[in-house]
Order: C-alpha cells, then structure tokens, then sequence
C-alpha cells in the first residue's frame, strides 16, 4: 500500500502558550525519505505526533492524497515510532511486533509472517522472546521500529529511531528503511544523526 503524497497546509503547533511550529507548508512524494531537525524545543516530536495523527495542531491540516488526516483508513494512516517506543514492559518482543496486527485482526498466518520477518530484519530473533523490561535500550529501539515496519503503512513517521544504535545496528536500520522508500513508503524522520540526514531526500529545518 502506498501514498502518492503527504502535504502539511500551514500548520501552526503550540504546547500551551508556547508556539513551537507556525505557518509550516511543505509536500512530500512517494518513495522519499525527509529528515526533519531543528535545536531542542523546536517542536520536532510535537510535529512528529500531528504528522501521526496523534494531535491535532491549532491551525492548518495534514493530508494524504488530497484526504485529510482524521479521514484516512487505519490501514491507510501513518505508523509512528515514538522516541520513547512506547512500548508494554511485559509483552515479549514478538508479542510487541505482533501487537497492532492482532488489533487490526490480520490472519493469524499473517501476523506470525510479518512478525517473523521484522523481528528477523531487525536483527531480534535472539530477544524475541524475552520480555521488553529485559531489554537493552537498542533492542527496545529496534523492536520499535519492527513493529512500525510489520504494519506496512504508507506513511512512517520516526522519531530518533537511530539514537541508541551503534554504527552496524544503524547502518542495518537505515537499509531497511531505504528498503520502505523502495517500496513507495513516504518516510519522516526526526532526527539529528548525520548518517539519517546524508541518506535523506530533504531536509525540513525547525526553529530557524
């Protein structure tokens, strides 16, 4: 599945009397990768979860093909790799990955092929079956971001995904997500890591 477009029509982001993005316009094709930086208390995460879908901003819109946000399918809309992962201390890393599948009632077949195919990608077959709350923080970071890929949505939304990744783990990580682009997949990338801004279609700079 895929997008042919994500376009933010003059958002405006304040967390309480504090505007952190405004006026922001900008249009991203399908089968691109934009990075999106900017100093600390810029407004990148707060961007990164209106572009979710996770918050509405005080003005302006977010559409994909022309639909706005709040309209799309859930199958059609964003998956988010939040910075703090977001994760269930309990659930295993396969049950983590397995998760939003379950929920969008995937076959079962399905769920175990998707699950078993990031998990392996991201280089977690050997922690798959231990429990989130026994994980170091990389490992936390890459089933994150396998759960997001399992999802196969047309739109990815990443926040630092590459902060707790050695050079190896990163390299891997960003091969996979320009595997994404490949696939038509519109990525947005929070990020500061000049690996992530090297291998970025374009760069949206915040608090400039």
């Amino acid at each position: 599945m895929t997008a042919r477009e994500l376009r933010a029509v003059s958002l405006s982001i304040a967390v309480g009397e504090s505007v952190l993005v405004e006026d922001l316009s900008f249009d991203v094709e399908a089968a691109r990768m934009i990075a999106i930086t900017g100093p600390s208390g810029s407004g990148k995460t707060t961007l990164a979860h209106v572009l979710a879908g996770l918050r509405s901003p005080q003005s302006g819109e977010v559409l994909i093909d022309d639909s706005p946000l709040a309209t799309v399918a859930i199958e059609s809309h964003p998956a988010l790799v939040p910075q703090d992962y977001g994760l269930l201390a309990t659930l295993t890393a396969a049950e983590t990955v397995a998760l939003p599948l379950q929920v969008r009632a995937l076959p079962k077949t399905e769920i175990r092929a998707r699950t078993a195919r990031w998990v392996r990608a991201t280089g977690l077959e050997g922690c798959a079956r231990r429990p989130v709350s026994q994980l170091s923080g990389g490992q936390r970071q890459r089933v994150a971001i396998a759960r997001a890929l399992a999802l196969q949505a047309p739109v990815l939304v990443l926040d630092e995904p590459t902060s707790e990744l050695d050079a190896a783990t990163r390299d891997l990580i960003l091969t996979l997500l320009a595997g994404e682009t490949d696939r038509g997949c519109i990525l947005l990338v929070v990020s500061h890591d000049p690996d992530v801004l090297e291998r970025s279609d374009g760069v949206i700079e915040l608090g400039g």
